[in-house]
């Protein structure tokens, strides 16, 4: 969502853009750096999750809603309510209960206050425990009316999380969004991060889900539109240009560098970048970079480059950047292990500006449906409303907070759940992050000791696990073929222990993973069966029970699959003679689905642990890591070879679409971060050539 505010240009100093660009001939190109480059395919970075991608830590878990209900305390609520029953209004308005240290317990609202609490006094009605338990400690009722039930939601809203009502859902976040301002109070606008009220003067950019994302697009906006950064007042001392000038992610105003036109070009082209005009701004720099080739100025065509290659940085960070989605927020919820998350992906100018993760407090008999009701009237509370929210779950009152939304946002706002498309796709994915984002939080509630010590428990190990080493192999049609290791341990990932194997066995059949993983082990143990001399003794000594250091050999190994995966090593582990390794293969659940894996090891029945078990998050994680580290890996050797070849070798794609391509994006390297929706958007690509090109590039290993 953009914000504007009046700007107020003042007089401009000498020189224009081309004679800048050709001043800084023969510099070396500024290429994205790697804040905007990051690349987890075969190294070990921390997760690359941004700095407040996730809400915190989960709530506290709820008291057991199964507790019996005292006779006599339940009926003093009844009869509490009932008494609030006579004097209440038959017209909308809010309520809430309390309790004897006039606590607030619940706020509720209703079309017909009279008409809801008649409900919770009727003594044999079938209520949960929740409401029950509820019902039991309140000792009077407060009552405010409203002119309409939409003003109703909103006070609602508004005193859930001023009170926090234990029996209500809770949004517990403190955070507000960061923006982008380009400013307008001086003659050369300054672009940086913006929280709080929006009282200077100029234009704001957002909301973004985190400071992360912010900082990132304004790092890549200053190296495609060279606007600066500093204060007024180090913009007004300098008698020469900075560093960021040298290293071209200034244009240099301060020291008249650019002349005021020049300079109010550059910011009318950032401006229209973030206003969603993107495609335009990349065609006008294609043009230009095309136009100073034409007239041999290499180098000014290496700087348009260069810009381009910034601009395609951004989109390529954000992920996905939807065709027909042009300002939205998306709501996923996911519930497991009696927590729940909310995923939100915001989504303005039709960019990805960022998402964040929510654990919002409630209890367990909360339905998704419910808890996400509650989340949405809480959350934009204090909060502008796009023009389009989009659920995972279908709620009772989506009209009524449409309308409220409405009201508040004062333009039409619609609230739906999406059954197909581009739109259904964008809530598979938030539904994706929303599991994954909760299963890392309840894996983070117990000590690394804890579930290996409760892996001796549920996997009846003959003793707790020092190190756990959990192994994976990709491919595309027995092409770029790699395995992986990684390792665990009390510590938790020893990212020094991981390694990768190029497989190099002849004649492998294409696909053959069994003989992969075969080439993977034997590899991998041969060297500690007959380890070098020197390493002979420390490894007999590091191997003692009481010993602190960390094992070379280890106590479990953990490989993705079956039965028929387990039977295939477990003849592996036979001919080498690892009779003292624990061995246990992880098959995925119906449809893939994360939370329903089971377990295989040798001479025993198989193993399914409840959804919420602790152990079972462990042990996914353990799996997914793998699955990430060797993913990676594959995909690092794949565009090396990419890079070696060309363009040239994408199906269909000729001489004209591969100058479109370059024109477009500016690098091969962008073309590879494409999504595509952007591929999409160059001219001469169909749909069907941009889906080629994405899946040569993303190929899906296997």
């Amino acid at each position: 969502m953009v914000h504007d505010s009046p700007e107020r240009p003042t007089p401009a100093p000498k020189t224009d853009l081309k004679t800048d660009l050709k001043a800084r001939r023969g510099s070396k190109s500024d290429l994205p750096q790697d804040d905007l480059t990051l690349d987890t395919s075969d190294v070990d970075p921390e997760t690359s999750a941004a700095e407040e991608e996730e809400d915190g830590r989960l709530p506290e878990a709820q008291e057991d809603t199964s507790e019996a209900i005292a006779e006599g305390t339940l009926s003093v609520g009844h009869a509490a309510i009932e008494n609030a029953v006579r004097l209440a209004p038959t017209s909308p308005g809010v309520y809430r209960m309390l309790n004897a240290g006039n606590d607030v317990l619940y706020v509720g609202k209703a079309k017909n206050v009279k008409k809801r609490l008649s409900s919770y006094a009727r003594a044999n009605a079938p209520l949960p425990a929740r409401i029950l338990r509820m019902i039991a400690a309140t000792t009077h009722v407060e009552i405010v009316s409203t002119m309409t039930e939409t003003e109703a939601l909103l006070l609602e809203a508004n005193l859930i999380k001023q009170l926090r009502p234990r029996f209500n859902v809770q949004l517990r976040d403190d955070k507000s969004f960061p923006y982008i301002l380009i400013t307008g109070d001086h003659w050369a606008p300054q672009i940086l991060k913006h929280r709080g009220a929006q009282s200077r003067l100029g234009r704001y950019f957002g909301p973004f889900a985190n400071a992360g994302a912010v900082n990132r697009t304004i790092t890549a906006l200053q190296r495609a539109f060279l606007i600066r950064s500093c204060t007024d007042g180090f913009f007004e001392s300098r008698s020469r240009p900075c560093l960021l000038y040298q290293i071209k992610r200034c244009s240099g105003p301060c020291t008249r560098e650019i002349d005021f036109p020049g300079y109010g070009e550059l910011v009318r082209e950032a401006t229209e970048f973030l206003s969603g005009r993107s495609h335009a701004v990349k065609e006008l720099l294609a043009a230009e970079m095309e136009k100073a080739s034409g007239e041999l100025e290499f180098e000014t065509a290496a700087l348009y480059r260069d810009r381009l290659a910034a601009l395609s940085a951004i989109q390529s960070q954000q992920g996905i950047n939807p065709r027909t989605v042009e300002e939205a927020d998306v709501f996923a919820i996911h519930q497991e292990g009696g927590y729940s998350c909310v995923e939100v992906f915001f989504f303005r100018t039709g960019q990805n500006w960022g998402n964040r993760a929510y654990f919002p407090k409630a209890e367990k008999t909360f339905t998704p449906e419910e808890v996400l009701s509650s989340f949405l009237a809480q959350f934009y509370d204090d909060k502008p409303p796009p023009k389009l929210i989009l659920l995972s779950h279908e709620i009772e009152e989506s009209a009524l907070l449409a309308d409220a939304l409405s009201v508040k946002a004062g333009s039409k706002v619609e609230v739906s759940v999406p059954k197909r498309g581009e739109k259904k796709e964008l809530i598979g994915h938030a539904l994706t992050n929303a599991r994954e984002a909760l299963g890392r939080k309840l894996a983070d509630t117990a000590t690394q000791s804890r579930l290996l010590e409760g892996m001796v428990t549920t996997l009846g190990l003959p003793h707790t696990p020092k190190r756990i080493e959990i192994y994976d192999n990709s491919h595309i049609q027995g092409t770029n073929a790699v395995g992986a290791m990684i390792v665990a341990g009390p510590d938790g990932f020893m990212k020094n222990q991981y390694r990768k194997f190029n497989i190099k066995s002849e004649g492998l059949t294409p696909g053959d993973d069994y003989g992969m993983m075969r080439e993977v082990l034997e590899r991998r143990f041969k060297r500690l069966l007959k380890p070098p001399e020197g390493e002979a003794a420390k490894a007999k000594d590091n191997d003692k029970a009481d010993d602190d250091s960390f094992p070379q050999w280890p106590d479990l190994v953990i490989i993705d699959g079956g039965r028929g995966q387990l039977n295939a090593v477990r003849e592996i582990f036979e001919k080498l003679g690892l009779a003292r390794v624990s061995l246990m293969a992880v098959a995925k659940g119906p449809e893939r689905d994360a939370g329903r894996e089971t377990l295989f090891m040798p001479d025993r029945e198989a193993i399914k642990l409840e959804p919420r078990d602790p152990v079972l998050y462990f042990i996914q994680r353990l799996r997914d890591e793998a699955h990430r580290f060797v993913i990676g890996s594959h995909r690092k050797l794949r565009k090396k070879d990419i890079r070696e070849a060309g363009l040239q070798e994408i199906p269909g794609i000729g001489p004209s679409r591969k100058r479109a391509l370059l024109h477009h994006f500016g690098t091969l390297k962008e073309i590879e971060r494409a999504s595509i929706a952007d591929l999409g958007k160059v001219p001469g690509v169909s749909a069907e050539s941009a889906r080629k090109i994405f899946e040569f590039f993303h190929a899906q290993p296997g």
